[in-house]
């Protein structure tokens, strides 16, 4: 995937992003929560020369903003899906094959989140040295939030308290 500039009538230069060949394209992401979910996801496979794009900030025709990401070679596991959707819960992911949209998912918020994020409570038992592993209700609403299973303690941070 690369950029290329572009001519308009106007003169005007633009730049457009290409589209991929295979992978994931997440869209209607919360403006400004892109970097967010691009650091849940982690690294690119390098390897294969894969190729990560973001369009942040994007206006939309119903004048509300979003960020959009693109990654070649990806495909997205459950529990990574989980997580883009307590960042961005109104995110649709669109699996990419042959540079066609094949499939497409909104995001749908787990009743529960079990083993990827921390407690925010240093006394709750998932941070002592007990084998416990971190469990949590989903609370719809905005912003999301996540009560702990234990200690009932909220946290509305979850993009910071992601088990990495």
């Amino acid at each position: 995937m690369t950029m290329e500039k572009i001519e308009t009538n106007g003169g005007k230069k633009t730049m457009k992003v290409t589209p991929i060949n295979n992978g994931i394209v997440i869209d209607h992401i919360t403006a400004g929560k892109g970097i967010v979910v691009m650091e849940i996801l982690g690294q690119p496979d390098l390897e294969h020369g894969s190729v990560v794009s973001a369009v942040l900030n994007v206006p939309t025709k119903s004048g509300i903003r979003k960020d959009i990401i693109k990654i070649e070679e990806k495909h997205l596991r459950p529990y990574e899906m989980d997580i883009i959707s307590l960042i961005a819960p109104n995110a649709t992911i669109n699996i990419i094959e042959n540079t066609q949209v094949v499939k497409k998912h909104k995001v749908k918020l787990p009743e529960t989140i079990k083993g990827i994020v921390r407690c925010v409570n240093p006394n709750c038992i998932t941070n002592q040295r007990e084998p416990v592993e971190p469990s949590f209700t989903v609370v719809p609403g905005k912003p999301v939030s996540l009560r702990c299973t234990f200690c009932e303690r909220r946290t509305v941070d979850i993009a910071g308290q992601i088990i990495r």
